[in-house]
């Protein structure tokens, strides 16, 4: 019983086998056959395409070929010795003549440029044709000339590293600045890159390489560009910093130190110098005696001073142990503002030393260097107002 099952499964296999076997040989065949016939219908088409063909005639030709009443056919025209043009091969075709009562088709110019030659007996040369790369193409109308960029007056002089905007505006109306060497009084005049701007007699470009230093201010250095008297200033000590024309936003007094900073850029000027923004500053103040407990209160309540009223933002001693030095943050940007306060109760600033400004801080900067800000911290600046009024 096994023997016969066994044999049963390998007559089973072996049969598998061949019928398999089979199928791909129809297989086989049926491709072989379906190749052969496709390459039959390809020979067809060649030769096809290799043999003369008549052109496909128009709708209106076919309507000319049948007889009108009156005229001969074309077979009697073929018998009396007109020859139709149908009849021939394009390639075996002979020259046609004029006819009597037919019209002769119109010369070409190269066909008349080649008869003229044949008549004088010379080889006819084949006339030479300029190309045209865009035979249907007309010349284009000249367009306007795309406007340069313009800005404000004031901007334009702030990013060409002169000054900030506010003193920018203050130079175009005190007349100190030409456009086109025509005096300008409105800052809001707008300019471009083309126009020819002079600041007092010179020349000035605006600046597209913004650049952002920080300096650690030391004392006996005037905040200003350039001094009448030959005193030292703040551009003394970025000398060695950058090539570009750059300007301190806002002032530190000559006996002030800390941080402070440098830019060409105009519009981050104008964003952390104008009172608006309320850019934060802490100071450190250093008295002459120790701030009294009262008059620490009198500052947190605010007091009037000659050009209005002032408060600080936060108050408190530096060093418990001694109390002549005081911590003081402030967002007005009136001119010498910490002074006056400190004054007004009866106290001499001794020393004064700006730690901190837009949150920025002099740290790893020693007095008298600077850095440059890295690009994470322009991006904060930038953002400042933004950042701190949400």
């Amino acid at each position: 019983m096994s023997k016969n099952s066994q044999f049963e499964k390998f007559i089973n296999k072996t049969r598998g086998s061949a019928i398999k076997e089979q199928i791909k040989q129809e297989k086989k065949l049926a491709k072989r056959e379906r190749a052969e016939a496709i390459e039959k219908r390809f020979e067809d088409k060649r030769r096809a395409r290799s043999a003369p063909q008549e052109q496909p005639s128009s709708p209106r030709e076919e309507k000319s070929k049948r007889p009108i009443p009156g005229n001969p056919s074309p077979v009697k025209a073929a018998a009396k010795g007109t020859t139709s043009p149908r009849t021939s091969s394009p390639r075996t075709a002979a020259p046609r003549t004029a006819t009597p009562g037919t019209s002769s088709p119109k010369p070409s110019l190269a066909g008349a440029l080649s008869r003229g030659t044949e008549a004088a007996g010379e080889k006819s040369p084949k006339p030479a044709f300029q190309k045209n790369s865009a035979p249907n193409s007309r010349p284009k109308p000249s367009l306007p000339e795309q406007q340069a960029p313009q800005m404000p007056l004031n901007k334009y002089i702030a990013h060409s590293g002169i000054s900030g905007r506010r003193e920018a505006a203050e130079l175009v109306k005190s007349g100190e600045v030409t456009v086109n060497n025509q005096v300008v009084t409105e800052p809001g005049t707008k300019v471009s890159e083309s126009d020819i701007v002079k600041v007092k007699g010179k020349k000035i470009t605006p600046s597209k390489n913004f650049v952002y230093i920080l300096l650690n201010k030391p004392k006996d250095y005037i905040t200003t560009t350039e001094d009448p008297q030959g005193r030292k200033t703040v551009l003394d000590l970025l000398r060695n910093a950058t090539n570009e024309r750059v300007y301190p936003i806002g002032r530190l007094d000559r006996n002030t130190s800390g941080v402070l900073l440098f830019t060409n850029d105009g519009e981050l000027a104008q964003t952390l110098s104008h009172p608006s923004h309320e850019v934060k500053k802490i100071y450190e103040v250093r008295l002459d005696k120790d701030l009294a407990k009262n008059d620490f209160d009198k500052l947190l309540q605010g007091i009037t001073l000659e050009d209005g009223f002032i408060s600080p933002d936060a108050l408190a001693y530096a060093d418990s142990k001694d109390k002549s030095v005081i911590g003081i943050e402030i967002h007005s940007g009136r001119n010498r503002i910490v002074r006056r306060i400190f004054e007004k109760l009866g106290y001499d600033v001794r020393g004064l030393d700006r730690v901190m400004y837009a949150g920025l801080t002099k740290k790893n900067v020693q007095r008298g260097k600077w850095r440059l800000l890295e690009e994470k911290e322009v991006r904060i600046l930038k953002h400042f107002n933004k950042k701190d009024k949400k």
